[in-house]
């Protein structure tokens, strides 16, 4: 039924254009409505064109044989290079339809690379096989709320010619279906159509529709690809439905202005604002700090907040001690024992004190890394280290070692056992100024990929600001180096987290905030050039996060909270979750804000900072999650899941270690510069 759909549109002339705009005719479009009766195969059927005169739309489209549903329309030209594309489907009787359109380019499939804001970048070529891919098929559709933005952009290199499709409508239905493959009947009404490509006989066309139609595969679960679906509406007689796109086509010189400039135009078209919640950032950490407290465990060698692998329905302390990544034991300890002293919570202060000792005790391998991960259940040390869990417990521990500086206190053995940290990173970066992914205590490499790079210039750029020692400096902008030429020039950010090796949001956002910190201890054209990489990084790091919101069904907890998903970011690929991932980010969008005079930035920051203190649980208003502030962290937007439960719930396992210190951080604007002003 699928490959059929595909050849039905294969016949097309070539793009039509008119100055820089797309004309939208027979020659380069096709659409199809396909009807399905009960318990029945669907049917599809092609529709012609046929132009109209002193009517209100400008076509009716007609199939060969009469059917059950008038279809017509009307091409709306708008200023700039741009159409909308009106559809008026009205039922003469009671149908159920998908209504599909392709618009043929002129671009060669081959060369042409794609992009569908927060999932799919170029090719996928990153992603494994089993993940959304070029290496499983050139031709993908998805359901809209996969995306951050309801949009496709095909990208000539040779030229620099773009087209996108977005979809425009309130996005306020969601219904519910009884299967997730095949052809579904959705139980009510749904906002969601589809969005993508297909390879028209070796020329690159978009393809869209209503409702939703994922093909080839339907992304079930992590790496898990299921058969193609196909959902159907009840269109009742007499009912009419209307549908909107706006194809657009422009010109850029590369692919990061093609996503910069498709970022500025997903945020002007669909304009978030701030989300109205009753919650300050005072609010937020005071609830949150009962996290710090509830998950404190204090039986063990090593002294931890227990944020890793917990279930969602109890809260219960793990054995599992993580220092960065999703643990973030020692950002949670500085945290704690920073609002401790301000808040006057002497238990927080003597829990944080109680962590710090014990890791200093017990907390290093033989070569002076940290123990990374620790299960205390099975008595198992995670001897592979990671160069960006060492790298975000050394920023938490010159945090600490800072703000104790500053009251007068010092803290020698502490200060020796990072200084000897950051020297051991010195002999690990290579020659390229990358830093390897996994690495041994002797130093060997078991994954040279540099995609985690940036988090190591973080705690490099702090190590020269607090020991005052220039290798450390010079080490980071080695890093500088490496990103620009290997990530930034090339738009290819990608296996900056640990659970996936796939395109990702973090690898692009720890980017931009290293470029951040190298840019505030610079001057002059450097401080300008790492200035422009940190807002080059930033537009990818944006394409990540949504601007519109997700509609959920009636039952969807996330719905029936009222959740809005504007603000959130999806994660990657591979993860096709929205989460709380900013730390830092909010003070990079409004430093570029300013050094920029861009207002979008430092406007998308406050949706951001207002949307994530949504899902905060407290006394009635528990949002699904037992212990009051224990932020939840998969939050499923999408139809999608970690094996559990599905849109508009969580997974039952969670993390919310790393989700209490990211909007800790969000909340505690400023740090990077008053850190390194000092």
């Amino acid at each position: 039924m699928h490959l059929k759909f595909i050849s039905l549109l294969s016949v097309f002339a070539g793009v039509v254009m008119t100055g820089n705009a797309i004309e939208i005719t027979s020659l380069n479009s096709r659409s199809v409505l396909s009807l399905k009766v009960p318990g029945n195969e669907a049917k599809s059927f092609v529709l012609n064109q046929k132009k109209l005169t002193g009517h209100f739309c400008d076509y009716a489209l007609q199939a060969d044989t009469a059917l059950p549903v008038s279809v017509y329309q009307k091409i709306e030209k708008q200023e700039g290079n741009a159409n909308l594309i009106h559809v008026y489907l009205t039922a003469l009787d009671d149908v159920y339809f998908n209504f599909a359109q392709q618009l043929n380019t002129e671009f060669p499939h081959g060369d042409a690379l794609f992009y569908m804001p927060g999932f799919w970048y170029r090719k996928n070529l990153r992603s494994p096989e089993n993940a959304p891919s070029f290496h499983s098929s050139d031709s993908w559709t998805v359901r809209e709320d996969r995306l951050s933005t309801p949009l496709t952009g095909i990208f000539y290199e040779k030229t620099g010619e773009y087209v996108t499709v977005t979809r425009l409508d309130d996005f306020k239905k969601e219904a519910l279906t009884t299967h997730s493959q095949g052809d579904v009947v959705v139980s009510g009404e749904t906002s969601i159509g589809y969005t993508g490509f297909v390879n028209d006989n070796g020329t690159a066309s978009l393809s869209f529709g209503f409702p939703y139609h994922e093909y080839p595969k339907t992304y079930l679960r992590k790496l898990t690809l299921a058969p193609a679906t196909r959902a159907f509406q009840k269109l009742p007689k007499g009912k009419t439905i209307h549908l909107t796109w706006k194809v657009q086509s422009e010109k850029s010189n590369d692919f990061a202005g093609f996503v910069k400039n498709v970022w500025e135009y997903s945020y002007d078209t669909y304009r978030p604002e701030k989300v109205d919640v009753p919650y300050s950032n005072q609010d937020m950490k005071e609830v949150m700090s009962s996290y710090f407290t509830e998950s404190f465990v204090a039986e063990k060698d090593l002294k931890y907040t227990s944020g890793v692998h917990l279930e969602t329905d109890n809260c219960r302390k793990k054995g599992s001690a993580e220092v960065g990544f999703v643990g973030r034991v020692l950002l949670n300890a500085f945290n704690a024992y920073e609002y401790g002293l301000i808040s006057d919570k002497p238990q927080l202060i003597a829990d944080s004190r109680e962590i710090w000792e014990s890791y200093l005790n017990n907390g290093f391998s033989p070569a002076g890394f940290f123990h990374e991960f620790v299960d205390f259940n099975t008595g198992y040390v995670e001897n592979t280290h990671s160069i960006r869990r060492q790298s975000e417990g050394v920023t938490a521990l010159l945090h600490y070692l800072q703000f104790e500086k500053q009251s007068g206190k010092k803290h020698p053995e502490w200060e020796a056992k990072i200084k000897g940290l950051l020297d051991q990173i010195l002999l690990l970066q290579q020659a390229d100024g990358s830093l390897p992914r996994k690495f041994t205590d002797d130093l060997s490499v078991s994954d040279k990929s540099g995609g985690s790079t940036p988090s190591a210039t973080i705690p490099l750029v702090m190590g020269y600001k607090y020991f005052k020692d220039k290798r450390y400096l010079v080490a980071a902008r080695k890093t500088a180096d490496y990103l620009e030429k290997e990530l930034i020039s090339k738009s290819d950010y990608f296996s900056s987290t640990l659970d996936a090796n796939c395109e990702d949001k973090e690898a692009s956002l720890y980017a931009a905030t290293a470029m951040y910190y190298l840019a505030l201890v610079s001057k002059g054209d450097e401080r300008r050039h790492y200035a422009d990489l940190c807002r080059q990084a930033s537009y990818f790091a944006l394409s990540w996060y949504y601007v519109w919101d997700v509609p959920f069904a009636t039952g969807q907890m996330l719905g029936d909270l009222g959740l809005k998903t504007r603000g959130w970011g999806n994660v990657s690929v591979e993860n096709n979750h929205i989460d709380v991932f900013v730390f830092e980010f909010g003070d990079v969008l409004n430093w570029l804000s300013k050094e920029y005079q861009e207002p979008r930035f430092s406007r998308f920051a406050s949706v951001i900072e207002s949307s994530m203190k949504q899902l905060l649980p407290h006394e009635g208003h528990a949002c699904g999650i037992a212990k009051r502030g224990f932020y939840p962290e998969v939050v499923q937007h999408t139809n999608w899941d970690y094996g559990r439960n599905g849109k508009g719930f969580y997974n039952d396992i969670f993390a919310p270690g790393w989700t209490v210190a990211s909007l800790w951080e969000l909340f505690s604007p400023g740090r990077a510069e008053i850190y390194l002003k000092n």
